[in-house]
């Protein structure tokens, strides 16, 4: 059985160092959602039909593998929670993982609009997700997409059992690694 744990906020949030410390403390693989993004953006044109196609196809392959191999997984993920079409993907994930005796945990991270900003032009950043390297959309997104979706949960509302919030703008992301693995009782290395 594999288990999956996504990490989930909004863009710049640090989903992607946050995955990277837990992966470093324990023996879950990493998928960041930028992965399937860039090696799509390589091969086709960005944001076309073929290029979303092939996105999904690599996760999916992805997700099939992790599960048939028994394999637990981290994956990064940016959920709008007034898309009825994110939480439906995330449910699908979570079914997966659970129908073969897995279990699934999601954490969500937040910080305020003034701190991703900051993180949206960090080198690590940058390094990892080339398709992120024009800072100037970057930032436009960020900010058109804040006043567009809803990339946090309301206080009270919780997609699954295993739903922990984490605002991580005061904390380094092996802190917030350590919560996680605390709170799930992740196994470490």
């Amino acid at each position: 059985m594999a288990n999956l744990i996504i990490v989930s906020g909004p863009q710049a949030v640090g989903k992607m160092t946050v995955a990277e410390s837990l992966r470093n403390k324990t023996n879950y693989r990493l998928m960041t959602n930028h992965d399937s993004i860039e090696l799509s953006d390589v091969i086709f044109e960005r944001k076309s039909p073929a290029q979303k196609e092939f996105n999904e196809l690599i996760r999916k392959a992805a997700f099939d593998t992790a599960v048939k191999n028994n394999i637990d997984m981290i994956f990064t993920f940016v959920m709008a929670y007034d898309e009825k079409s994110d939480l439906k993907y995330v449910n699908k994930l979570r079914r997966k993982f659970e129908k073969t005796g897995g279990k699934f945990f999601f954490v969500e991270l937040s910080t305020d609009l003034e701190t991703r900003l900051k993180r949206n032009v960090t080198p690590h950043r940058l390094e990892k997700k080339p398709t992120k390297r024009d800072t100037e959309w970057t930032k436009k997104d960020i900010l058109v997409t804040a006043e567009k979706y809803r990339l946090n949960s309301y206080e009270d509302e919780f997609i699954c059992e295993n739903h922990l919030k984490i605002d991580n703008t005061n904390l380094e992301p092996d802190e917030v690694a350590e919560m996680i693995i605390k709170k799930f009782k992740i196994k470490r290395k």
